[in-house]
């Protein structure tokens, strides 16, 4: 015979209110962040409400917002009307929002107008993990993922294409000028002068509109050519190209296949967030309108250590931004630093050697199809180039055992970002905000870091 079951009554009123504290296990997530930002100082994002005057409704408290927003990226939520709905249908997101429903639209704007303090917060959270005991600087690795970006590879334009559509825009644009012409003149001839005519005829207005559009992006492309060609010493202050320097043997260099300071045919801009750049995902081969998308991580806990996001496909430039990145955050460089062979140039190394730095870069991709050679002996030759060098480091059994903690380091931060919490394409457009936003998803991988390490906050 059945026991009966316990008393259910979805219409049941509380007769005392209920604590939010109750609604979650005391070792919960939402509880933690919440303990975290309580210790962070905010007096980046208060400053601008402190200066703003009296007058409308009050803001939603800053911290309450930022909590919001950590504990959404953190959970893989960065969808600010997605944010909104949690606040309804989420206990966790409900405990942190305090029972309050900030709107999409207010947790956008307040993203977008403090993204950049928001980021400034990687390094407090940073140096907590230091606190913990999860940074050592003894080994760091540095990696690259493409991440998409909020726009379409289809609104990509070519700079040959775009002079091309440009010319065959302004045929098109001449003729249907002539063509309101002479419509004009044979309405006067019909009814007399005097007609309205203000309104643009639709064609006319969608090619004029698209002209416009390409022109500023041609004039965008011819910008960034002219400001490599002179930071390359290629032209002058005027636009003038610079000759050839003379070879050893008194020639010519070799002839130049574009003129220096004009785009390549093949460079291109894209209509939807020209900051970004089609590139090849190393992952799936194919090309997308992405950013590179750097991190260095130290291999004590899988902490990132220095992030950064850049619109170029190679990623030789951002080893020494990396280290100094790193120095600017911890005060202190690492002792080792390890990069897969796309961070390889001979700069690179000298430079890791002139800041103490030891570096673990190989000069050429590693297949791991091939047989290993045998590690080498006996004293290093004088006459090794700084390739040659760092090949036979590599080969050393204590160069193999430290070169192959890289992948172990990086590659599961970028699985957990990416499998894990979901984070394949950036919300926002342009590179400064997609920094903002790239430091956010690693300043909140860092919080789980924390968190997952049973670290006890301050006053938590």
């Amino acid at each position: 015979m059945s026991k009966g079951f316990k008393a259910y009554n979805p219409d049941q009123t509380f007769l005392m209110p209920p604590s939010l504290r109750d609604w979650l296990p005391e070792e919960h997530l939402a509880f933690f962040i919440s303990d975290v930002v309580d210790e962070l100082d905010l007096s980046a994002i208060y400053l601008p409400y402190e200066m703003a005057d009296d007058r409308g409704q009050p803001a939603y408290h800053p911290r309450m917002m930022t909590k919001l927003l950590f504990y959404a990226y953190s959970v893989g939520v960065a969808s600010s009307r997605k944010i909104e709905e949690k606040t309804y249908t989420d206990v966790a997101f409900r405990v942190l929002a305090a029972g309050q429903h900030p709107d999409h639209d207010t947790i956008c704007e307040f993203r977008s107008r403090h993204l950049d303090a928001l980021a400034e917060l990687f390094v407090q959270v940073l140096l907590l993990c230091r606190e913990a005991g999860l940074v050592k600087l003894g080994h760091v690795a540095l990696d690259s993922t493409k991440v998409k970006a909020n726009a379409s590879k289809h609104k990509a334009m070519s700079y040959g294409r775009m002079c091309e559509a440009e010319r065959e825009l302004e045929r098109q644009v001449r003729e249907l000028l002539e063509e309101a012409r002479q419509v004009d003149r044979q309405e006067d001839s019909r009814y007399g002068k005097g007609k309205r005519g203000d309104e643009l005829p639709e064609e006319l207005r969608f090619r004029q509109g698209r002209l416009k559009k390409i022109r500023q992006a041609k004039e965008a492309l011819e910008g960034q050519a002219r400001e490599q060609a002179l930071a390359e010493g290629k032209i002058d202050e005027q636009g003038n190209p610079v000759p050839p320097e003379l070879g050893r043997r008194g020639g010519r260099g070799r002839v130049r296949k574009d003129p220096p300071g004009k785009p390549k045919p093949k460079d291109q801009r894209n209509f939807t967030d020209p900051d970004s750049r089609i590139m090849k995902d190393t992952g799936t081969k194919a090309f997308v309108q992405a950013y590179n998308a750097q991190a260095a991580v130290d291999s004590q806990a899988q902490v990132i250590v220095a992030a950064e996001v850049t619109n170029e496909a190679n990623d030789k430039q951002q080893v020494e931004a990396a280290v100094e990145q790193i120095e600017a955050n911890l005060g202190q460089r690492p002792k080792e630093l390890s990069a897969d062979a796309g961070y390889y140039s001979e700069d690179n190394v000298k430079t890791l050697l002139d800041a103490g730095v030891e570096a673990l870069i190989p000069p050429d991709k590693q297949r791991h199809t091939t047989k290993d050679a045998a590690a080498p002996r006996g004293r290093i030759p004088n006459d090794l180039s700084v390739a040659d060098r760092m090949r036979r480091k590599l080969l050393t059994k204590r160069g193999k055992q430290k070169y192959s903690r890289r992948k172990e380091v990086v590659e599961p931060v970028f699985g957990q970002i990416k499998e894990l919490r979901g984070f394949r394409q950036f919300l926002l457009r342009g590179l400064q905000k997609v920094r903002g936003e790239w430091r956010l998803i690693c300043l909140t991988h860092n919080i789980l870091k924390l968190w997952r390490s049973g670290y006890a906050v301050a006053g938590g």
